[in-house]
């Protein structure tokens, strides 16, 4: 569980306070804003209703005179109600109305006014109900006589402090609310970012396999999780691989560097002849050969996977380099007794880095060569080009003894060689480079069953 002052240092936490601030200020301004204009319609309201008295009043006054305006105010003045009601003589002798007294700035000053009265009702003078306040309009008329016309405003102001009231309780639950829900998202937030920590953690102590969970919620959380995930795949599947060639270089290039070694040192022996001596180092530079090619190999790999810049992509004639490398293989192949067709579809240029798909297609046809041989009749080779769907597809068929089911993704591992292949000259990165090619291509390479032999599918997206 974290604290208040750990849940306040987070970045998350933060953000939602401020959020919440927002939102607290706007909703206390719009409740406030609410509050205000309903008390100012209310008192517009009774101002009209304040109008529309004076209006029958002063129709009162043109047809029957002082005398029937009088008669009609103290007519409204008895009724019960909010109204309030006064006229005086030209001397401010009070003349009729419901209420005792009216101050004199009242009535020495025509308009809008709002002043205490004494309600004249039997309650004691420290009762608040004793005294009213009232919100009145004073005029004089043209024969001297002064009026007041207006409304006791108790009832409205207790009115408007019940809004204010419920506003002032709404804003403490806006803000009571508006806190809890922000520390439970930050807690819900902060929960989902300390599982990402924790994972970190254990990877870093050794555990590669740790994974970040995934909900099932589907939210931005579990995507971006999932890409973590994906991309610890990757780091563990490159981590394992690079454990892989390590063993793998100690394992294969200790032989030759032994038998190296010992080359050089019979040659050193006394005794031996010039023609030994020459024999051992020319041995000696074949296997410094091999272990450079090696090298170059596992070079081109790494580069390969480290991911090629997109600058090194171009528009590239497939069609063309796959009848350069059948031209440039065909002697080898027929010192060997192999036919190498090709079976290519007039396709537009596909963009790819043509170094690297130029040596990927080498890599096979020197494959296909050395199967081909195992061949009982007519060993040939075809190398295909087409276009199935939205992927550029090649195609390099042998009809050799082909490759076991079993062993058909181990093949495309780094330094993997089939016992049959023992014999022959290489280091089993050949199938690893075009493997790797597929990969920057964002493609993917397929060992197929050619019946008899093995066909190996090159599938590349044509947009990538």
């Amino acid at each position: 569980m974290h604290s208040f002052w750990q849940l306040w240092r987070t970045t998350t936490f933060r953000l939602t306070a401020m959020l919440i601030a927002v939102f607290v200020v706007f909703a206390i301004g719009i409740l406030g804003y609410l509050a205000y204009q309903t008390s100012i319609m209310i008192q517009t309201q009774q101002l009209r209703a304040i109008d529309s008295e004076i209006d029958q009043l002063n129709k009162q006054y043109q047809r029957l005179g002082t005398r029937g305006l009088v008669v009609a105010l103290q007519r409204n003045a008895n009724r019960p109600g909010p109204g309030i009601y006064y006229v005086a003589d030209p001397t401010g002798q009070a003349i009729a109305g419901n209420v005792l007294a009216v101050p004199i700035d009242v009535l020495e000053n025509p308009g809008t006014h709002t002043f205490k009265y004494d309600r004249g009702e039997d309650l004691h003078a420290d009762d608040p109900r004793a005294q009213g306040v009232a919100l009145v309009k004073s005029f004089q008329l043209p024969s001297g006589f002064r009026l007041v016309v207006g409304r006791d405003i108790v009832e409205r102001r207790g009115y408007s402090a019940a809004i204010f009231q419920a506003f002032g309780w709404g804003v403490l639950w806006i803000i009571a609310l508006s806190v809890i829900v922000g520390v439970l998202t930050a807690r819900s937030v902060l929960k989902r970012v300390d599982t990402v920590s924790d994972t970190a953690r254990k990877i870093m102590s050794g555990s590669m396999s740790e994974r970040i969970p995934v909900t099932k919620r589907n939210d931005e959380f579990d995507g971006l999780a999932t890409n973590l995930n994906a991309m610890l795949e990757r780091i563990e599947q490159l981590m394992q691989g690079l454990k892989e060639v390590t063993d793998n270089v100690a394992h294969d290039l200790k032989t030759p560097l032994t038998r190296l070694r010992n080359k050089v040192e019979g040659a050193l022996k006394d005794g031996t002849t010039p023609d030994q001596q020459r024999e051992a180092l020319e041995t000696t530079i074949e296997e410094c050969d091999q272990l450079i090619r090696t090298f170059n190999a596992l070079l081109m790999i790494a580069r390969v996977e480290a991911g090629s810049p997109s600058g090194a992509f171009s528009p590239v004639d497939l069609a063309d380099v796959i009848t350069d490398i059948a031209e440039l293989y065909e002697p080898v192949a027929e010192d060997s007794g192999i036919t190498i067709s090709t079976e290519l579809a007039a396709l537009p240029r596909f963009s790819c880095n043509r170094e690297l798909i130029g040596q990927a297609l080498v890599n096979l046809v020197e494959n296909a060569i050395k199967y081909a041989k195992d061949a009982k009749e007519n060993p040939a080779i075809t190398i295909s080009l087409h276009v199935a769907g939205k992927n550029m597809i090649i195609e390099v068929a042998d009809n050799g003894a082909g490759i076991p089911v079993e062993d058909r993704q181990r093949v495309l591992e780094r330094f993997v060689r089939l016992e049959k292949s023992r014999s022959e000259p290489g280091s089993g990165l050949g199938l690893s480079l075009v493997a790797a090619v597929a990969r920057l291509h964002k493609g993917t390479i397929e060992i197929l069953d050619n019946k008899p032999g093995a066909r190996i599918r090159l599938s590349m997206p044509t947009e990538h």
